[in-house]
């Protein structure tokens, strides 16, 4: 799994994750000689601001910023959500960046928005499952359908834990329209990991997506949507070959 030089990875999670979610892969990752920087995004994860002032373009700053300090060559990853935020830093930090990687991600056209793509994809589990709170900043997910649409893949231990640590998704950035450019964004190479047995984001859903903005390389995992958890091995030996 040794890579051909190091880089440093910067891993966005996606929508009712925090940085949390990759603890499986860092050390895989590291271990092959990488650095690895897992971002906590404003009003997830473990953040206590105020989820009425998250914003995409906000969360894509702090990403930016963060990759323009990094003297390696960097590889930016983003989950699911995650996507969005990626292409809109790319957009602010393109400069420096070796890589932009979709895991089972929103890559989205220019416009775009998360929810509007999620409420397009028949086979999702997640929009007919979502439960805005009561004052419209949030959303959680019916409790039911967490297991299969995230963690199918997944033991019960980690399931379970990964379940107990997902926190309440602001909605603001999930309905903000994507601003990216082919001219930024657009020419920062990109891969793309497909998830087959991904409940989230439908494998059909992802190959569409790709075909707006064609990635290459582009890998296959057999993996429910959270890959980190359920195969974070194959998922490293990926992320090392690019």
């Amino acid at each position: 799994m040794g890579p051909a030089r190091p880089r440093s990875f910067v891993l966005v999670a996606g929508a009712w994750h925090g940085a949390w979610c990759w603890e499986r892969l860092t050390p895989l990752l590291e271990a092959a000689g990488h650095r690895v920087l897992t971002p906590e995004l404003s009003a997830t994860g473990s953040s206590t601001a105020d989820p009425a002032h998250a914003s995409l373009d906000g969360w894509a700053r702090h990403i930016a910023e963060l990759v323009l300090v990094q003297e390696a060559p960097v590889a930016l990853v983003g989950h699911s959500r995650g996507g969005a935020v990626i292409s809109r830093a790319a957009e602010m930090a393109g400069q420096n960046l070796e890589r932009l990687v979709y895991l089972a991600a929103y890559l989205l056209p220019a416009g775009g928005s998360v929810g509007a793509e999620a409420r397009g994809d028949a086979a999702s589990l997640v929009p007919d499952n979502m439960v805005p709170a009561e004052s419209g900043v949030t959303c959680t997910l019916r409790p039911g359908i967490i297991r299969e649409a995230f963690y199918g893949d997944c033991d019960d231990a980690i399931a379970a834990a990964a379940m107990s640590r997902l926190s309440p998704e602001p909605l603001k950035p999930l309905v903000a329209k994507l601003k990216v450019t082919a001219e930024g964004f657009g020419s920062v190479p990109r891969s793309y990991i497909e998830c087959t047995r991904d409940r989230t984001i439908s494998l059909a859903a992802q190959r569409r997506m790709q075909a707006t903005w064609p990635c290459e390389p582009v890998y296959t995992l057999e993996s429910d949507h959270s890959p980190f958890l359920s195969h974070p091995r194959e998922l490293a030996e990926v992320l090392c070959r690019l």
